[in-house]
């Protein structure tokens, strides 16, 4: 029998000593008065005098981390969501039963103490408990103290583990909640309405991507799980919300790296009567302003560099920065698609030889541009044929008023003026789903029903996606989006 098995099994017999002696095993009677971090901003600043003289009644509750015993007394430290707080258990305050008790609880298992504060030799603040009770018998033990549970893989299928021993870890998904929260007070401020749009859908859109199918049974309808909230809430601006947005999550049939998750979460966001620029304005402020508040600092480390919100940030458009960043290559041969070609050969480049100017333009910004944006970029202008939800711009229409946003070498966020010519959309949508049938498996379908919304005319709009788990990565300094995922995906064991 394995070491953690035998522990297991004598921790299943002291559970079933519990049922014999008492009729509930895991009761649910205990209400705490304070949290642990509120005891330490209240209390931390007195001496052992005044502390003692206050005479301050308290109620805890919480998670063994450690005990520490020795002849008639020991110590316990309690660890709930806010911090952890010591306990001082004498067996003449709580009695002998209790006392004994105490003795036999295990690291990890959940207690309630009541008592009084006070201050230790080491002038640790805790609480000497006059009652004691056990609430929950923990059956598994913890990883040992002082490795903690380091594993990676571990970490993310055993996140409750990972949250209880790292407080790195649970900061993380702490900082994530205020971002989001913070997210939503920013569009309310600025009077976008928040909605909610499908899940699933007859017909997948809104982004290049594949999707995960399902089966309505009562319906014997095919679905397929919502790739991007896009041409719904586009649908609710004909309608007459000018400003809309969704935090939504989105799910994709893609590979999995430390950029990439199955299923993830975004923001996106609608305005009428806006263009694209309007949206990197817009979008400046909000980084800024998210710094500020969730960190508390303009000035944000990542990966051992430190990214600058303060600053304007920088734009250029795609072809200049393919053209500043890829060996050999200039202007005119960005221009012209044979020279392309040309100059795909000559790097010793595969390239498929149906592809447009315009795809391949993209294809070298991916292997030659994306890693180099560290500090925020909006690159521009991106070709008409990887966009085609975008409006075309007014000075070259083999471009688009579209911008991504790339911090860290990550693409952060996607905005466009958008296309609300509907037979320029219909055209487009016929387009990808020629595509389709030629075998790119992330082609959008033709959706009949967001070209008649069109129809009834959409006020000119510019929509926006921002990353939100990629968004966590850099607030939070985390290496792979695993880090930011409570529940990343994992194969099966």
């Amino acid at each position: 029998m394995s070491e953690e098995n035998k522990l297991i099994t004598e921790r299943r017999q002291k559970l079933q000593h519990i049922r014999e002696q008492q009729e509930v095993a895991f009761p649910n009677q205990f209400r705490r008065s304070h949290v642990a971090a509120k005891l330490h901003t209240l209390y931390d600043q007195y001496d052992k005098d005044t502390l003692a003289e206050k005479d301050v009644p308290v109620k805890v509750i919480g998670r063994m981390m450690s005990q520490r015993l020795f002849g008639k007394g020991g110590f316990a430290v309690l660890r709930d969501v806010s911090g952890d707080i010591q306990l001082f258990v004498q067996l003449s305050s709580v009695g002998e039963d209790t006392f004994e008790a105490f003795k036999g609880w295990d690291v990890g298992d959940i207690i309630a103490g009541e008592g009084v504060l006070f201050k230790t030799k080491t002038n640790e603040l805790s609480v000497k408990v006059h009652s004691l009770h056990l609430v929950t018998k923990s059956l598994r033990p913890l990883p040992e103290k002082f490795h903690g549970l380091s594993d990676q893989e571990t970490r993310y299928r055993r996140r409750y583990v990972d949250l209880i021993m790292n407080a790195d870890s649970a900061q993380v998904f702490k900082t994530r909640s205020k971002l989001i929260s913070e997210l939503r007070r920013f569009m309310e401020k600025h009077d976008f309405l928040e909605v909610e749009t499908p899940m699933m859908h007859v017909i997948p859109g809104g982004a290049a991507a594949k999707p995960f199918t399902t089966h309505h049974n009562a319906l014997d309808l095919e679905l397929y799980l919502r790739v991007a909230p896009e041409l719904f809430l586009k649908r609710l601006v004909v309608g007459g919300f000018e400003k809309v947005f969704e935090i939504n999550r989105n799910f994709r049939n893609e590979g999995v790296s430390t950029k990439h998750n199955p299923e993830f979460t975004m923001m996106e966001f609608y305005w009428a009567y806006s263009d694209y620029l309007d949206l990197m304005d817009l979008t400046e402020i909000l980084f800024k302003h998210l710094a500020e508040t969730v960190l508390g600092k303009t000035v944000v480390p990542y990966q051992g560099i430190e990214l600058d919100f303060s600053k304007p940030f920088a734009r250029e458009t795609m072809t200049d920065l393919v053209v500043k960043y890829s060996p050999d290559l200039t202007q005119e041969k960005c221009n012209n698609l044979s020279q392309l070609q040309n100059y795909f050969e000559q790097q010793g480049i595969g390239y498929d030889k149906n592809a447009s100017k315009g795809h391949l333009i993209a294809e070298l910004f991916d292997i030659y541009v994306e890693d180099k944006l560290i500090q925020p970029t909006f690159v521009t202008q991106y070709p008409i044929e990887i966009s085609p939800l975008s409006r075309r711009s007014d000075d070259n229409p083999e471009f688009t008023d579209r911008f991504e946003l790339f911090i860290s070498g990550h693409e952060i966020a996607n905005g466009f003026s958008e296309l609300n010519d509907p037979e320029d959309q219909a055209e487009r949508f016929h387009q990808q789903v020629a595509n389709l049938e030629a075998g790119d498996d992330e082609a959008m379908h033709y959706d009949k029903d967001y070209v008649r919304a069109l129809e009834y005319g959409m006020p000119p709009t510019a929509g926006e996606g921002i990353g939100i788990d990629r968004l966590v990565m850099l607030f939070t300094d985390s290496a792979s989006i695993r880090d930011v995922l409570l529940f990343p995906y994992m194969k099966p064991e």
